[in-house]
């Protein structure tokens, strides 16, 4: 097992720009061959992060220079591979259910904002010498969509299992969940913000998250 200090940046990687498959070009043919890969979910994971992982190193210095820039790219990338409105009212629960997808809107993006303010930079220190390996890609119970299940592999250390899951959206492919050694982006902000919605509306947590007077903590116990 990884140590857990080094859950947050992995997960933190995986929701921004789905980082942890940036190793793509230097990954093993040991994923799924390429003919049944095309057009498939993990296919796309791949093909963005091997792209996404490119431009971080191509524009390291401009990026750490300008994090405006970088974060402008990261919020593109975001919205490319994200279901944020779909994991928000995962992320919700219960105090989602029956809410206006106006209310939803508005605390996806703002969850999504501190997010990227808060880790964003970490990418910029991210290993890009990984090899990740994908072992499989299966269906989700109730047709709900399918899990990309995959390993991160690095030298002098256990391989770590992060696993997304993704489902079928108008815009195609998008992920809405990410497991790192297990945990779960989902459960990890549903137990976070449960006591801040007991307490106020959707709007006035989202509010709160863009003010910084909470912070979507990726760490875990």
């Amino acid at each position: 097992m990884t140590s857990r200090p080094l859950v947050p940046l992995i997960l933190a990687a995986a929701l921004l720009a789905t980082a942890p498959f940036g190793a793509c070009a230097q990954a093993q043919a040991q994923a799924a061959p390429a003919a049944t890969m095309q057009g498939s979910p993990s296919k796309l994971v791949l093909d963005n992060s091997q792209r996404i992982l490119s431009t971080l190193d191509s524009r390291r210095a401009e990026f750490t220079a300008d994090r405006s820039k970088l974060q402008a790219f990261i919020a593109g990338e975001f919205d490319q591979m994200f279901d944020r409105e779909y994991s928000a009212r995962q992320v919700l629960g219960r105090h989602g259910r029956g809410a206006d997808d106006a209310d939803v809107k508005v605390f996806a993006d703002a969850l999504a904002d501190s997010l990227m303010r808060r880790y964003g930079s970490s990418l910029l220190d991210f290993n890009t010498r990984l090899r990740v390996r994908v072992k499989s890609e299966t269906p989700l119970p109730r047709g709900l969509g399918v899990k990309v299940s995959s390993e991160m592999l690095r030298q002098g250390g256990e391989p770590i299992p992060v696993d997304y899951l993704m489902r079928q959206t108008p815009a195609g492919w998008r992920v809405f969940d990410v497991m790192v050694e297990g945990v779960s982006f989902v459960q990890t902000f549903r137990q976070q913000f449960d006591t801040p919605l007991s307490r106020k509306s959707i709007r006035d947590v989202a509010a709160d998250l863009r003010a910084g007077r909470i912070q979507a903590d990726a760490r875990t116990n």
